[in-house]
């Protein structure tokens, strides 16, 4: 706090924006090239797991899904404006300044410039920020940055603060309502309600924590001497704006929340595959309002969750494991609420067919007149219900989902290693291949008609690229190669073989080939898993194999060599969450394990 000791704190509302922003401006005495930022990000935005990477907004996949755009990190020479390549970007599109922003001076401000994938930085281009759930992509005609509903990397709070920083540090230049879609301040129409809730719903982070202190200390090579002070007090935005209130982590201000938010209800655990299992509540509610939900499996801590949805799939479980579940509710007080209902589900037995983590398309057919149709296969290695999946089409390759949605009929469902076929009700072929029959809209897609599988109105897979009007399938059929186990959400055409216009030889049925790590992982069994003292591994056949074992930060905490079904103590390890990597030969799975 020594830093703001010329601030008058005790202020509120505009005038402690005002104070704030001279403090901002003064302490900005050194003024970086577009270039410096490159080598300042190279220190400021370190991988805490990995020193030789940094991290990149809007990623939070680990590399191994074959998707570079959607990496959390990357090596930090790796730097430039190719494919793989990541790029020091403006958190919003320097046109969205008035004027636009440049590459010097707010255009080359470190606070506003942070590492990211070039081409995912490409897809958000000059989007406005919007309401969202699940990783980043487009949303509700904007960009969401992204949360850690579906098991990703939350970025919301990261750019409300920089968006606050840049609005006191440039005024009028940088304006939140310029950048965001969403309702305006009552207080300041500039400021946006949805960059309030983001701030309070996702807490500072380590590496916003390293940039602060990296450019304040200008002995620093490529630092500017000033700090975001929304990163060091995001309670200051509640002090001027009002809003959801944010963490008060100086505990100066004290907050005058005490009321808890009501208990989770209704909480239903589903369609279990061998990997993962759904979860379904009825929100709680809230004097002020609900931040976050905190899972919890078998009485140890999971996750965080935002508040924009009441449904999560919890993902790398044991195959053939019981698992219970309870969830928590909290404000931005920090209130918690009592515990919801348990409800527990038991994984699958890994079966021959199992390959993947969720359904995939795994046809296409563009064809004359109404000949349109999508097929949907099952992998997962259990029978899954539809209830929870739409199909959703965008209009001439536009940057946006059409409102139009198709819904499975009631009570559909596709059986493991089985598919679904949805046609336009005029189809002229293959109708006894076809499980409904549809007049919906998005049946009435042409060659330039992106298509998505969504679950929870969450994409998990694509067919085509929002914002492309090109004619990617026009009169053909595509066909998903057998060796695509998971969906994906960019669209990879190397993943399609293309047939004829009207053939819909393969429409109902779908060839599949396991994966090698599928192989490995159906060769054997592990358990328990949440594990107290000693974790089992039952090998079907003799064969040497390593086990190790990860902390969350990446540090190898226990490692064995076995050449048969054999046992490791795990009593060393606290309680937590690892990762269990096991290695045969060339090949090697990752799984998530529970220590209680």
């Amino acid at each position: 706090q020594a830093y703001y000791n010329d601030v008058n704190l005790n202020l509120t509302g505009l005038n402690l924006k005002n104070e704030l922003a001279t403090k901002t401006i003064n302490m900005h005495v050194n003024f970086l090239s577009y270039s410096d930022v490159f080598e300042a990000d190279k220190v400021t935005d370190l991988d805490p797991s990995n020193s030789n990477n940094v991290l990149l907004v809007y990623g939070w996949e680990n590399g191994s899904d074959g998707d570079v755009t959607n990496d959390l990190s990357r090596n930090k020479n790796s730097n430039g404006g190719s494919s793989g390549d990541w790029n020091r970007e403006h958190i919003y599109a320097k046109s969205l300044g008035t004027p636009a922003l440049g590459t010097s001076g707010p255009g080359a401000d470190a606070h506003h410039l942070r590492p990211a994938d070039v081409q995912r930085n490409g897809q958000r281009g000059n989007l406005l920020f919007a309401a969202g759930s699940g990783n980043s992509g487009a949303s509700g005609g904007g960009w969401y940055p992204g949360d850690a509903s579906a098991g990703g990397t939350d970025w919301r709070g990261d750019v409300a603060r920089m968006i606050m920083y840049m609005y006191i540090r440039y005024g009028t230049q940088c304006l939140p309502s310029n950048v965001c879609i969403g309702s305006t301040n009552s207080v300041d129409s500039n400021m946006i309600n949805l960059l309030l809730d983001w701030n309070a719903a996702d807490p500072v982070s380590e590496i916003e924590r390293n940039r602060n202190n990296y450019h304040e200390n200008t002995s620093n090579t490529y630092a500017q001497g000033n700090r975001n002070p929304f990163i060091d007090e995001p309670y200051l935005a509640t002090l001027i704006w009002g809003g959801t209130p944010a963490e008060d982590t100086w505990g100066i201000y004290g907050s005058t929340d005490t009321q808890a938010p009501t208990a989770p209800t209704n909480l239903v655990a589903s369609n279990p595959t061998s990997n993962s299992i759904d979860l379904s509540w009825t929100a709680s509610t809230d004097n002020v309002a609900v931040t976050t939900y905190d899972i919890y499996i078998n009485n140890s801590f999971y996750i965080t969750t935002n508040t924009t949805q009441t449904t999560y799939t919890v993902t790398s479980l044991a195959n053939n494991t019981n698992y219970c579940f309870t969830i928590y509710a909290k404000d931005a007080a920090g209130n918690t609420s009592t515990v919801s209902n348990q409800s527990c589900e038991t994984t699958t037995n890994n079966g021959s067919s199992s390959n993947g983590n969720e359904l995939i398309f795994s046809e296409y057919i563009e064809g004359s007149s109404n000949n349109k149709a999508l097929e949907i296969a099952n992998f997962t290695g259990a029978v899954v219900s539809l209830n929870a999946y739409t199909i959703k089409k965008s209009v001439n390759g536009a940057n946006s989902w059409d409102t139009t949605i198709y819904s499975f009929p009631t009570n559909a469902e596709i059986q493991n290693g089985d598919v679904y076929v949805v046609a336009n009700s005029s189809i002229a072929i293959c109708q006894t291949a076809v499980d409904d029959l549809t007049n919906s809209s998005v049946f009435q897609f042409n060659g330039n008609d992106p298509v998505g599988l969504f679950k929870n109105d969450v994409l998990i897979d694509i067919i085509g690229t929002l914002g492309d009007n090109s004619n990617f399938a026009k009169d053909i059929t595509l066909i998903r190669k057998p060796e695509v186990s998971e969906p994906v959400t960019t669209f990879d055409i190397n993943q399609w073989n293309t047939a004829p216009k009207d053939d819909c030889s393969d429409l109902g049925s779908y060839s599949h080939t396991l994966s090698v790590a599928t192989l490995l992982e159906n060769s054997l069994k592990i358990y328990p898993n949440p594990v107290k003292n000693q974790l089992n591994i039952n090998l079907n056949t003799a064969t040497k194999t390593q086990i190790d074992i990860y902390n969350v930060l990446g540090k190898k905490v226990l490692s064995k060599t076995i050449y048969d079904s054999d046992s490791v103590n795990t009593q060393s390890l606290s309680s937590g969450i690892y990762i269990l990597k096991i290695t045969q030969g060339n090949t090697s799975i990752s799984k998530k394990l529970i220590k209680n």
